[in-house]
């Protein structure tokens, strides 16, 4: 009998990609849509479905899922009177445009949670807002200014 180990597979393991979709609760897709589009500096597109949808990088690559509150038999996704949106959760996002993000977040939001500072543990400019379903969101500069 033959064992297989991690390093037997490894040049096929090394192209392969994990990517994790995080999907949130929302009162409204279409509306919640809009602002993250908006936060991020993405072209204003339509969700999929009234009840889902994908916010996307400009590579396709999946930054964000909302999921319409009750719209399927998710077990953590049928109401938000189960539970705070948003408890146990950060939605951290980097991105390379701080400054114009910043911007944007001053218009979306009437006050910010945490108004810019450095993190010390990433040791660039951060800022933080809550959208409108109550999540906080950390948006994080790429790298050091």
């Amino acid at each position: 009998m033959s064992t297989v180990r991690p390093s037997d597979n490894f040049i096929h393991w090394k192209n392969l990609m994990k990517r994790i979709w995080t999907i949130i609760g929302v009162g409204d897709v279409r509306a919640s849509f809009k602002w993250y589009q908006s936060l991020l500096g993405r072209p204003e597109t339509s969700p999929a479905h009234e009840y889902f949808g994908q916010v996307l990088d400009s590579d396709g690559t999946v930054l964000l899922c909302l999921h319409e509150w009750g719209a399927h038999d998710h077990p953590s996704l049928t109401s938000p009177d189960r539970a705070t949106p948003g408890n146990g959760l950060l939605l951290f996002f980097r991105v390379d445009d701080f400054n114009l993000a910043l911007q944007r977040a001053r218009v979306l939001a009437s006050r910010l949670e945490e108004e810019p500072h450095v993190n010390p543990n990433t040791e660039t400019m951060e800022f933080s807002l809550r959208d409108p379903d109550g999540y906080y969101v950390t948006i994080n500069a790429l790298s050091a200014a």
